[in-house]
């Protein structure tokens, strides 16, 4: 019965919101409690259930908030898509893309008429995947040296530097001095990429957002504000680079 049960909820619906089709994907939380409707930095609204949430329910909470999803989807921010012509924040700065034609190569900024572009070699169907690849390759680089410079700084050791690709988060770090960031870092100004550095850094002396863990990264990088607004007032954008 259970199984039957479960088959019952999509694993995403569609509804009309100002006259048009929008998608919305549907999961099904353990630790949800109610039905719940967010729209995450991708922009594609979800709808959360609970264990034992019902379909019809779900549906009826989901028209309810037909007004509210139509407010909030206008005001939602679009994907910076990585395709040709599409402008793509590199360390802040857009650069239009521009394939090249060739086989072989590697991706590299360069200008055309003063507007930065990035040249792309290889064939079309494999565009988003090398630009995706030349942008982590720059943001790997980027976020270990600035992780070493916090480190040394703050007198701590970092054991490894990787990259991720979540959806609500901008890094994380271990006891055991392994920190995380989200490659997508390398599309905000350096100044942003440098702050979120130092706050993962940051947590190898103090494992907390308490006054001692802002204290320490104010330590390290006097001008944190600058970057934390900067996150706080472009980060849903900046999530959907590549989206």
């Amino acid at each position: 019965m259970a199984l039957l049960f479960a088959r019952t909820i999509p694993t995403e619906t569609v509804i009309e919101v100002d006259g048009r089709p929008l998608r919305i994907a549907v999961r099904t939380h353990a630790r949800a409690r109610n039905y719940r409707l967010s729209i995450p930095h991708t922009g594609e609204p979800v709808l959360t259930l609970p264990p034992n949430g019902r379909w019809k329910e779900a549906e009826a909470f989901l028209e309810r908030h037909r007004n509210w999803l139509a407010a909030r989807i206008s005001r939602a921010a679009r994907p910076i898509a990585l395709a040709e012509g599409a402008l793509v924040p590199v360390r802040g700065v857009p650069h239009r893309i521009v394939p090249t034609g060739r086989v072989r190569g590697h991706v590299e900024p360069d200008e055309d008429n003063g507007e930065p572009i990035l040249l792309v070699p290889g064939e079309p169907m494999h565009l988003k995947r090398r630009v995706t690849d030349w942008l982590k390759t720059q943001a790997l680089a980027d976020l270990t040296r600035q992780t070493h410079h916090h480190a040394g700084r703050l007198d701590v050791t970092v054991r490894s530097v990787k990259l991720r690709s979540q959806s609500t988060r901008w890094g994380s770090c271990s006891s055991t001095g392994n920190l995380n960031y989200n490659w997508r870092l390398i599309g905000a100004p350096g100044h942003v990429l440098d702050y979120v550095a130092a706050h993962e850094v940051a947590h190898l002396v103090e494992m907390n957002h308490s006054p001692a863990f802002w204290a320490c990264v104010k330590r390290t990088l006097p001008d944190m504000e600058r970057g934390k607004a900067w996150l706080k007032a472009h980060g849903r954008e900046l999530m959907t680079l590549g989206a």
